[in-house]
């Protein structure tokens, strides 16, 4: 019995020895090369990364990158970068570039940026190398900013910012899209308020010095540098184009008002057409009951047949003289008029 524990002991330690042997020659190289690279990792802490699902070999050469560098950075720092899904290559390139370019950089600070989703070694490149920002996007479908002057001229303006990265405002400072929106405004706000397109054209230094007056930097991750009109024209008549609109928004108002006044005329001539056969109609009812009074007058002897006779004379003559006047004759009795 106690042979077969014996035997199996063995048989465990010799299965450890074999493991440790693999582990060692898969990891010697990359422990041998940070050995002579100066910048030494331990096997056991390789094997540990290993275990810790952290890639050994980017660890090893960001230490040495760093290292032969000058710049000393612990292994655990750079796990925990690895580990929280930051890119260990890119921190590393970017301290190494700010380091030569004498640009303080903590790897804290290179590793904050990183995990904010910044691009560390851009940023390092920006702030060595000023970069250019075209002002409004092309990308964005829009290739030049219109504003207008006070006299309604049109300017189409093109403007290029030159900016420096800012390290110690990268993270959580506003980023290339708010510098181009605020000097876009800027430059809107510049020409609104000049009196002329013309004083514009002339002195188009005047918008740059007026926008960068503004600090339009102010809690972005950039330093403006400086402010250059790329180009500049003339654009519509805007104040013109406005006053025909309103000229002829006016006119169809006023055509409105007019055709209303007409259709309410045309109401009322209907109103005083009906209103006179109204009249006419009363009139006919009028004239039928005057044959019912004359027969009511002879039964209650109120009227006589003289009377009658001399009524109805009275009317012939009437009717005459009536259709004398309308036909243009003379005077019946022969006397001129």
């Amino acid at each position: 019995m106690a042979y077969t524990v014996s035997i199996i002991l063995l048989v465990v330690a010799g299965l450890f020895a074999l493991g440790f042997l693999l582990l060692f020659f898969r990891f010697f190289g990359l422990w041998f090369r940070a050995l002579l690279s100066g910048a030494y990792v331990g096997m056991g802490r390789l094997i540990g990364m290993w275990l810790r699902h952290v890639n050994p070999s980017v660890i090893v050469d960001s230490r040495i990158m760093l290292s032969k560098a000058g710049i000393e950075v612990a292994s655990d720092m750079l796990e925990t970068h690895f580990l929280a899904r930051g890119d260990v290559m890119k921190v590393s390139w970017a301290l190494v570039a700010a380091n030569k370019a004498n640009i303080p950089l903590p790897f804290q600070r290179a590793a904050a940026i990183d995990l904010a989703g910044r691009d560390v070694l851009e940023a390092v490149k920006t702030s060595v190398n000023p970069k250019v920002i075209d002002c409004p996007d092309t990308s964005k479908g829009k290739h030049t900013i219109d504003a207008v002057a006070k006299d309604g001229i049109q300017l189409q303006v093109k403007a290029r910012v030159t900016v420096r990265a800012n390290i110690e405002r990268l993270v959580g400072g506003a980023t290339e899209e708010t510098i181009i929106a605020r000097v876009g405004e800027g430059i809107v706000t510049t020409i609104g308020s000049s009196e002329s397109y013309k004083a514009v054209l002339e002195n188009p230094d005047t918008i740059s010095k007026r926008v960068l007056e503004k600090g339009l930097d102010a809690g972005t991750a950039f330093e403006i540098l400086s402010i250059d009109i790329a180009d500049i024209d003339v654009g519509a008549n805007v104040g013109a184009k406005l006053q025909a609109d309103q000229a002829e928004a006016d006119k169809r108002r006023f055509q409105a008002e007019a055709e209303k006044r007409r259709a309410a005329a045309q109401a009322q001539e209907q109103e005083m057409i009906a209103l006179v056969q109204e009249n006419r109609a009363k009139v006919v009812l009028a004239e039928a009951e005057v044959p019912l009074a004359i027969a009511e007058a002879f039964r209650n002897g109120h009227l006589g047949i003289m009377d009658y006779y001399r009524f109805n004379n009275i009317k012939a003559d009437t009717d005459m003289r009536t259709a004398i006047g309308n036909s243009g004759g003379g005077d019946p009795g022969g006397t001129a008029p």
